[in-house]
């Protein structure tokens, strides 16, 4: 009789924590589904520009999607920066003229998305704009410009982007371009170059939002510097957590904050925490990328069948990942460093974004569970998930019509 009793006692413990964990999880969804929510940085065109992709298709079934309407419905995301990436090249006028052409591209094939689809997308030009779309129940799409590569050195060119769309302009990637030093090449100009500071300048004056994610240590010190609005690191995350050089010192944070600008998370595993992988994972990536050494040069065909292979490594040899706690321990350390108002989130989805619990867009309601079970308000995760953003880009609108008012 006491086992039969201690059994049902044991059931209902189980039933109990479920249903709780059931509740939480609505309230999340709830709160999720009432706020407005931005994600700064997603790589999605690099799927748009490929033949096959159909973005109004649920592609969870392909391991290397994580953004489609489907997903961003299901995880009620409101709007989302689809980057304009182009990966370095040569610093030369070829060079220049080809990644001004795949920026190009890019820009207007989301054009053609949105202008095709107007009752569910729409490209987002302003601050006030994405939450007139919130109202509609439309997704509002930004531009962005992940590397000032395509620039060159014509500051003009600024000005037609910004005409196609674009937001904010990650000033370089994981090489040094004409403009900046990268975190993650050697130094070249030892900071900004001249034209690098002609083109802070300008993006002030245009409106264009600065990301100082991927820049080196000294270059993101010039351009907080020189920049009369504040700036934007589209997708970085706390070095002090996760020690990287894409990530941000606690000194480089309060130097953001004091600009008046935002950090937004990146839940790229390998910036949210450094986990060993297994040597047979190891061997076979580096078998990979030997096999495919020229990425940008990869043939549509080569591209696809990059993708099998590497989908055949993920499935032999599984990836270990961080979890959402792992990503909110940066958003804990972010607040306590400075604060609540210069905190928000950018994937990296498409780009090499995700977690073990929050693998695509669908799931960003999870990141919402864990705010509220670390006791975080709904004021505080309304503005983590768009408000502080919002406000860094009305202010640089603010900036924009000033300076260009100022006589």
């Amino acid at each position: 009789m006491k086992n039969f009793l201690s059994i049902c006692i044991a059931i209902l413990c189980v039933f109990s924590v479920q249903a709780q964990q059931t509740r939480e999880e609505q309230k999340a969804m709830a709160l999720h589904r009432k706020i407005f929510t931005i994600d700064s940085h997603t790589d999605t065109p690099l799927r748009l520009t490929r033949a096959g992709f159909d973005f109004f298709a649920d592609n969870s079934e392909n391991s290397w999607s994580r953004v489609d309407y489907p997903r961003m419905k299901d995880g009620q995301l409101d709007a989302v920066f689809f980057a304009a990436f182009t990966g370095q090249g040569p610093l030369s006028p070829d060079g220049r003229t080809k990644a001004y052409n795949d920026a190009l591209k890019i820009c207007d094939s989301v054009e053609s998305l949105c202008r095709n689809n107007p009752n569910k997308l729409n490209l987002c030009l302003t601050s006030a704009q994405a939450l007139e779309n919130h109202k509609k129940n439309i997704i509002s799409i930004f531009l962005g410009m992940e590397n000032a590569y395509p620039l060159g050195t014509d500051t003009s060119l600024l000005r037609f982007f910004y005409q196609k769309g674009i937001r904010y302009v990650t000033v370089c990637h994981t090489k040094n371009n004409d403009l900046c030093d990268s975190s993650t090449d050697t130094l070249l100009h030892d900071g900004l170059s001249d034209t690098g500071r002609l083109m802070i300048d300008q993006m002030n004056q245009l409106g264009i939002m600065v990301d100082v994610s991927h820049l080196s240590d000294k270059s993101f010190y010039d351009i907080i510097d020189m920049s009369k609005a504040p700036v934007i690191a589209s997708h970085s995350c706390a070095r002090a957590i996760c020690d990287s050089p894409r990530n941000m010192y606690d000194e480089m944070l309060i130097s953001l904050a004091a600009n008046g600008g935002v950090i937004q998370l990146c839940i790229l595993s390998d910036y949210v925490k450094s986990i060993k992988q297994s040597a047979e994972r190891d061997t076979a990536m580096v078998l990979l990328w030997r096999k495919y050494v020229d990425w940008d040069k990869m043939t549509p065909e080569q591209y696809k069948s990059y993708w099998v292979d590497r989908q055949e490594i993920d499935k032999k040899h599984p990836r270990q990942l961080a979890t959402i706690s792992d990503a909110v321990d940066h958003i804990d350390h972010i607040v306590k460093t400075i604060g609540i108002n210069h905190v928000g989130i950018g994937t990296d989805f498409d780009g090499g974004g995700g977690l073990a619990d929050c693998k695509d867009s669908s799931e960003l309601w999870r990141i919402t569970l864990e705010l509220i079970r670390r006791g975080y308000s709904k004021e505080d995760i309304a503005k983590i998930w768009g408000g502080n953003f919002l406000c860094v880009m009305r202010e640089v609108e603010m900036v924009a019509f000033t300076l260009n008012n100022a006589n």
